[in-house]
């Protein structure tokens, strides 16, 4: 049963969903909301306030001027892409405390919510039932 109960709140811990991230913006949190994939992917469509550090880019470097205070989100197309937990792993390893938004930017869209970009969509009706 602690194995159990540890998995979930571990989960808990490293994961976000629409739901909670939109929480989380409207609350103030002190997030940053990462766009994991390449240049071209977040000109066309993103988050909005999220900046772009495609995963293959992040380094020492790339993050230097990121605070290690924040909680940073970190997000990609959806659940066929692993981009996400590769940049959610990477911002760890650079010692960066970390979320991965569950279902990517689709999930976000699919839940209702306002995108950016060239690819735009308004906010709809919310659809997340949690």
């Amino acid at each position: 049963m602690k194995e159990q109960i540890k998995y979930y709140q571990d989960k808990l811990a490293y994961e976000i969903d629409a739901a909670d991230l939109f929480l989380a913006i409207e609350n103030k949190d002190n997030i940053i909301i990462i766009d994991t994939r390449k240049a071209s992917g977040y000109t066309q469509e993103h988050l909005p306030n999220s900046i772009n550090i495609p995963h293959a880019e992040m380094n020492e470097i790339t993050t230097r001027h990121l605070d290690k205070k924040t909680t940073y989100i970190c997000y990609c197309d959806g659940i066929g892409c692993n981009a996400s937990t590769k940049g959610a792993l990477k911002m760890a390893q650079l010692g960066f405390t970390v979320k991965e938004l569950l279902g990517g930017i689709e999930w976000w869209k699919f839940d209702g919510y306002a995108t950016e970009g060239t690819r735009k969509q308004e906010r709809t009706t919310i659809h997340c039932t949690c």
